[in-house]
């Protein structure tokens, strides 16, 4: 439950620190007094949408604290366990900033977090109901959601929504593979034509560098041969003169020499291994010219195979050493067609199992939708007859369209019909209903939904719009009855619903040196006489005013 709120330069707040107890709380005021500022301060702290227009004018930032009592809570202590935001005490502090840029700031305990993380932890905490929230009750979309809130059934809702999800992401990959397949169509042809030229060369990993080389060495085996026995004849075998010859010949001569000086050694042996290697290197020439084979045909062949390596590359607009991986590419594309064919198959049987799991899951959630239903039928009835319709009559209509296509929802189509006077048919609640009547029986959805669903601080901003008289005591009397179990907020004008309350704030406006402050003051028994006479006769409050207030005060003691 709600226990602290400090609000600091937000709108025409300065500065606001109320305490918030158990039961029924009224907030009344002067009409245009703000008396909702409250509500707009905790909307914000609960991770509503920030705006630059919220910080107070000539202020740089405007902030707000709520702080929770979180003992009966196991949702919320669940959500900060999960997030390592709880505290040891079993409280919880909100806080927002807003800065005069409209930027704003979110913490949770202290930690900094998102306002999505405010707004999902708010879900567990409070629950706002608007002055227009019987608007809404007009909706089918939101008459479904409120008897799914009342009902509880939240795995069936669940259950529903997942086997929607995944009959709807199979649809989308059949769709998205069928169209796929009629785009690949052509280009299918193109590529089981490319990939068996392809296949038919065979060119391997390496293969055009390898065949590259070896086509240049054949093209120049003729100048290589004779460029070898050439030399060979230079190195060794002329036999006017030779390189190994001279080498020998010099290395004799600088032997004899170091006869006389042994620093010429060195030089002799360098001459007689120079001399060697000279003969070394001449055997492997001669030994490689004679084994060379000038092959014609291994040639033609290299040449044919380079030459078609090429035409290949220039024909898909690649380099011919890309060719492997171009093959490897398109092979792999192809197969990819070919998997789509079978996938799509495949397909067909998922999405009709997701189907039948779908159409089982939702005819679930109608069977509970309509146990529940019943009930609600009665309960609101019943609460319209204490709201002065004596002779109204609630309805919930569900009916199932099987052949539509399976959404979020389920197959159910809901409506809620009405009945306000004896004789008249039952009707939808936008046909039949006046204002007055519209907002009485929404506050009666709203108490009896608030009452099975566990929020622990129900705020009712103006929701008794439209009403005066014994409905207002009525309306009053079932907020009241409503604070023993939950914590209650209510907004009003009417003296009926205010004297209902366990404690009351009062909230004035005031004009200094050309600034407006709202304060909010919390009300002791004889502040409650005074507020409530006022909100009974208006500014000028007389004794018998007075005693009509108090009247009002007893009667709920």
């Amino acid at each position: 439950m709600l226990i602290g709120l400090e609000v600091k330069n937000f709108a025409i707040v300065s500065n606001l620190s109320t305490e918030w107890q158990n039961g029924m709380t009224a907030i009344t005021g002067e009409t245009g007094a703000g008396k909702s500022i409250a509500i707009d301060a905790l909307s914000l702290c609960l991770g509503e949408r920030a705006e630059a227009s919220a910080v107070r004018p000539n202020t740089d930032k405007a902030e707000v604290c709520a702080q929770f009592d979180l003992s009966a809570l196991p949702l919320a202590n669940a959500f900060l366990e999960r997030h390592m935001l709880a505290n040891a005490d079993n409280e919880c502090l909100l806080r927002r900033v807003v800065c005069k840029n409209g930027r704003s700031k979110s913490y949770i305990n202290g930690s900094a977090v998102t306002a999505a993380q405010l707004k999902e932890l708010g879900q567990y905490l409070i629950s706002i109901h608007g002055q227009h929230a019987h608007q809404h009750l007009l909706k089918a979309e939101h008459q479904l959601q409120l008897l799914d809130a009342y009902a509880g059934h939240n795995d069936l809702v669940n259950g529903v929504n997942q086997n929607y999800k995944l009959f709807a992401n199979l649809q989308k990959e059949f769709k998205h593979l069928e169209q796929q397949q009629l785009q690949q169509a052509a280009q299918k042809q193109l590529l089981e034509y490319q990939v068996a030229e392809l296949d038919e060369f065979a060119l391997q990993e390496n293969e055009f560098e390898q065949i590259e080389a070896e086509h240049y060495k054949l093209s120049n085996s003729q100048t290589i041969l004779e460029a070898c026995q050439r030399e060979l004849q230079h190195l060794y075998e002329s036999d006017e003169q030779n390189a190994c010859s001279l080498l020998q010949h010099s290395a004799q001569q600088f032997t004899e020499l170091a006869q006389y000086d042994e620093s010429l050694v060195s030089v002799a042996a360098m001459l007689s291994e120079a001399a060697v290697q000279v003969e070394e290197a001449s055997r492997e020439v001669r030994d490689y010219t004679e084994q060379a084979d000038l092959d014609p045909a291994r040639l033609v062949e290299v040449e044919n195979r380079l030459s078609g390596a090429m035409d290949l590359a220039r024909k898909h607009h690649i380099k011919p050493q890309a060719l492997v991986e171009f093959h490897q590419s398109i092979s792999q594309e192809l197969e990819s067609i070919s998997t789509n064919s079978a996938r799509l198959e495949q397909l067909e049987s998922e999405i009709e199992n997701a189907r039948v799991t779908y159409q089982q899951a939702s005819d679930q959630l109608s069977k509970s939708r309509k146990e529940y239903a019943n009930t609600l039928n009665t309960l609101i009835s019943e609460s319209m007859a204490n709201l002065s319709m004596e002779n109204g009559v609630f309805e919930i209509a569900l009916t199932q369209e099987v052949e539509r296509a399976p959404n979020s929802l389920g197959y159910d189509n809901v409506s809620f019909l009405v009945s306000t006077n004896p004789g008249q048919p039952l009707q939808p609640l936008a046909k039949v209903a006046s204002g007055g009547e519209l907002s009485r029986i929404s506050l009666a959805i709203q108490v009896i939904i608030a009452q099975k669903v566990t929020t622990p601080t129900l705020i009712f901003d103006e929701v008794d719009v439209g009403i005066s008289g014994p409905t207002a005591s009525a309306v009053g009397k079932l907020l009241r009855q409503l604070g023993k179990s939950t914590q209650v907020i209510c907004v009003t004008h009417l003296p009926q619903v205010a004297s209902s309350a366990h404690q009351q704030f009062f909230v004035a406006k005031e004009i200094a040196q050309g600034e407006t402050f709202t304060h909010m003051l919390p009300l002791n028994k004889d502040g409650r006489v005074n507020e409530i006479a006022r909100l009974l006769a208006g500014d000028n409050v007389s004794k018998t005013a007075k005693a009509n207030a108090k009247e009002l005060i007893m009667a709920h003691a």
